[in-house]
């Protein structure tokens, strides 16, 4: 069975590209994650590798969308091996049934996680230089017209952690550093 994993890493992207070759290279089953690549803790990542068994090929549009860096992606491809399973990336036509291909993988793998670094290197090289000219300020903080009403009622009893957060549409953490921050 030929299973396709897609992978798109933010709001603005759309699926459909990847959809397509999957459809024209006859992909049966199709497993889709809407998030960054940056790791190996995926949802449906997880299900596809759960999901294939001996004699299946998985089928990506491109290394990128499988694993961000070599050690991820020789990782998944090991796991995929010790499955019988092969793996198929359309972009560098690398197909992991042969020699050849299993050492390109190797090469491309690096070299995706290659160019990651240069990306990341290039973004805090621009923060710097955008920070040490006053352009740059990091994110700005949400305000909430009524926390200090809601922090009120918590401190008060009226109310319990969990509902000022619920009030407040905060994460506990977040809550938690706000509320210590007020009384600094």
């Amino acid at each position: 069975m030929q299973v396709g994993y897609i992978r798109i890493s933010t709001v603005g992207q759309n699926t459909a590209r990847q959809e397509v070759l999957m459809r024209e290279l006859g992909v049966e089953m199709v497993f889709i994650d809407r998030m960054s690549g940056k790791n190996t803790d995926r949802p449906e990542l997880k299900k596809m590798m759960a999901f294939v068994r001996q004699g299946d090929t998985v089928v990506v549009e491109s290394i990128s969308r499988f694993a961000r860096n070599t050690r991820d992606l020789l990782e998944l491809v090991e796991k995929l091996t010790v499955k019988g399973v092969e793996f198929v990336s359309k972009k560098e036509a690398i197909d992991t049934t042969t020699p050849t291909g299993k050492f390109m993988l190797t090469i491309f793998g690096a070299v995706a996680e290659l160019e990651r670094e240069y990306i990341l290197q290039r973004q805090a090289e621009g923060i710097a230089i955008a920070k040490e000219q006053g352009v740059y300020k990091g994110r700005q903080p949400i305000v909430r017209p009524d926390f200090e009403r809601v922090i009120a009622l918590w401190r008060s009893g009226k109310i319990t952690a969990v509902e000022a957060q619920r009030r407040l549409d905060m994460k506990p953490s977040t809550f938690y550093r706000r509320v210590k921050e007020m009384r600094l």
